[in-house]
């Protein structure tokens, strides 16, 4: 039974939960102008809180606990704030502050109008995704998490239909009932769970577990359940018209923050409540599974023919990331699940995804708001139009292709010491070739936006400053995340940046990310070079078409009801036969 001591960092878990909703709640109630004005009351006192307790857990140097109304589990609740939930707790309050202050421009409510329906409605999810997130971060016992997941479900679903359209809600209500779906079977595993161990509480339950019929059927419920509410390769039948089609202060919150949350709880499945029930196999599909996102995912975004659509596709391709940490985590005879340089590569990523997913959405939002579309083909000129937003936007996804000193560099060069560590020499590859397709599509929206435009170029909308700083922000502090943790790390992980090994591994990169857009994308990148080298090129970029419309077709029959339905099950039962293969005789 764990005791609360009273300090002041444990004191600090139940207002950062709290805050938010507090806001949300003040909101509602005052309507109007009101509702924003208390967000961004709200929001620097949340980071502030955010900054508090990751001071208190350093100075303290161990868990900071919370126990609500001073009941110890298993008759009380705890909040528990350790490493992981601190990291994520730090970033999703960044994050969202940088949303904020982009979307002032965007959800602001008109002079001379009382109130806007769909400001309204944004700052008041935008507060309750947050609050719902630092509940799921802090939650001690598996049944708070399950709440704390609805609630930022039902606070996610609504900013997919802000627009109003009914592809939007269309796109919400797919959203909706594929991630209740997830939930049923989240809420059948922690019921299993209850009934076989008397007990939700996290330590007490990782105490009380043992490698039995019943915790592997949970655990390979629940995590079925939570790769659906995750959008893991086949089960993102909802991803991409909810991130496309959202505005896009809603889309970089449902990509950079909501589906963290579902992670996050498969990460505190998997190592803290389970992981003597965890083998080397089910995690290796879960690997499996995130390579295939990887691949798929930024195959089909480089055939996109808008600029929103290719971002919720290389979301759907870095979700893949965040899963190959599962199998790069056990130690070098597969049998035992350790706390390393894999979950702090997986972290790492998480937090550098979370703030550079979120620059380009926003970038991509300013580029359809200045030109009233994001016609990747017709976006030449606009480098000298919005030269900060193609800033934000490239420094973005150079980010995410872990050049250094971005945090994707230093998550890539943790993952791939315990691959190293392992023995696991595949997902090495993995790793290496997963830079070449995100160079891709960044090369690719680099080469239409850089050139020259023979009539000048007609903006319908003068975007803010303000916001595009905010993206600008954001996008430079994915670049530089890896600055901020250099001092704890072996210093074999991080070398000279100027090195000739490292410039060659950069050089590579861009040269096959640029090979990737040429053959790949749906309209010619260099017309006129392509032209001009013969037919030999011709026959393989004709070759290069026909591999992506066939990725093309299996996205979209893995984005078919009953073939996500039925994937949904598949791989519950397949991480259920799988938690078996090293099980003691």
């Amino acid at each position: 039974m764990e005791l609360w001591t009273g300090t002041y960092g444990g004191a600090l878990l139940a207002p950062v939960v709290l805050l938010p909703f507090v806001g949300m709640l003040l909101g509602l109630l005052l309507g109007g102008r009101q509702v924003q004005r208390m967000a961004f009351v709200f929001m620097p006192l949340g980071l502030a809180l955010a900054v508090g307790i990751a001071a208190a857990w350093l100075r303290e140097g161990q868990t900071l606990v919370y126990l609500l109304g001073g009941w110890a589990p298993p008759l009380g609740i705890a909040l528990r704030a350790d490493g992981p939930a601190v990291v994520m707790l730090l970033a999703v309050a960044g994050v969202v502050c940088g949303i904020g202050i982009y979307a002032r421009a965007d959800f602001g409510t008109p002079l001379g109008i009382k109130e806007s329906r769909a400001a309204f409605s944004y700052w008041l999810l935008l507060m309750a995704v947050w609050g719902a997130l630092n509940l799921v971060f802090v939650s001690g016992d598996l049944f708070t998490l399950y709440v704390a997941l609805e609630l930022l479900t039902f606070a996610g679903v609504p900013l997919v239909c802000l627009a109003g359209s009914g592809e939007t809600l269309r796109a919400a209500l797919r959203y909706m009932l594929f991630a209740l779906c997830g939930s049923v079977l989240y809420l059948l595993g922690a019921v299993l769970l209850y009934g076989g161990y008397g007990t939700l509480d996290i330590p007490l339950l990782a105490e009380a577990v043992q490698p039995e019929p019943i915790a592997r059927t949970a655990l390979a419920l629940m995590t079925a359940g939570l790769l659906a509410k995750t959008a893991l390769f086949p089960l993102h039948i909802w991803l991409p018209p909810a991130h496309g089609g959202a505005p896009a202060a809603a889309s970089a919150v449902l990509s950079a923050l909501v589906i963290k949350g579902s992670w996050f709880l498969v990460v505190r499945l998997w190592f803290d409540v389970m992981p003597g029930v965890v083998t080397l196999p089910s995690a290796q599909l879960l690997g499996a599974l995130g390579a295939m996102a990887i691949v798929i995912g930024s195959v089909v975004a480089l055939r996109q023919e808008r600029l929103k659509l290719l971002v919720a596709y290389s979301t759907m391709a870095q979700i893949g990331y965040l899963f190959l940490m599962f199998p790069l985590a056990f130690d070098a005879t597969g049998s035992v699940l350790i706390h390393g340089p894999a979950l702090t590569g997986g972290l790492l990523q998480a937090v550098s995804h979370a703030t550079a997913k979120a620059a380009m959405f926003m970038a991509a939002g300013l580029v359809y708001a200045a030109l009233g579309h994001d016609r990747i083909a017709d976006l030449t000129g606009v480098v000298r139009a919005l030269p900060v937003t193609v800033l934000a936007f490239v420094l973005a996804g150079i980010a995410l292709m872990g050049v250094v000193p971005s945090g994707a560099y230093l998550a890539k060069k943790l993952l791939l010491d315990a691959a190293d560590g392992s023995g696991q020499w595949w997902w090495t590859i993995v790793l290496q070739g997963g830079a070449v397709f995100t160079a891709g599509y960044v090369v690719l929206v680099l080469v239409n936006v850089l050139r020259r435009r023979s009539a000048a170029l007609i903006l319908v909308k003068r975007v803010s400053r303000r916001s595009e700083f905010a993206a600008l922000a954001l996008a430079v502090g994915s670049l530089l995340l890896a600055l901020a943790a250099l001092g704890p790390l072996p210093g074999h992980l991080v070398s000279n940046p100027l090195a000739p090994s490292e410039l060659a591994t950069t050089l590579l990169v861009l040269v096959g990310g640029a090979l990737l857009a040429l053959g790949l994308s749906r309209a010619p990148v260099l017309a006129a070079a392509r032209s001009a080298a013969g037919a030999r090129e011709g026959r393989l970029r004709h070759a290069a078409l026909a591999l992506g419309i066939a990725f093309e077709q299996a996205d979209r029959l893995a984005r078919r009801w009953p073939f996500a339905s039925i994937s949904l099950l598949t791989l519950a039962a397949l991480f259920g036969g799988l938690l078996l293969v090293d099980a003691p005789k």
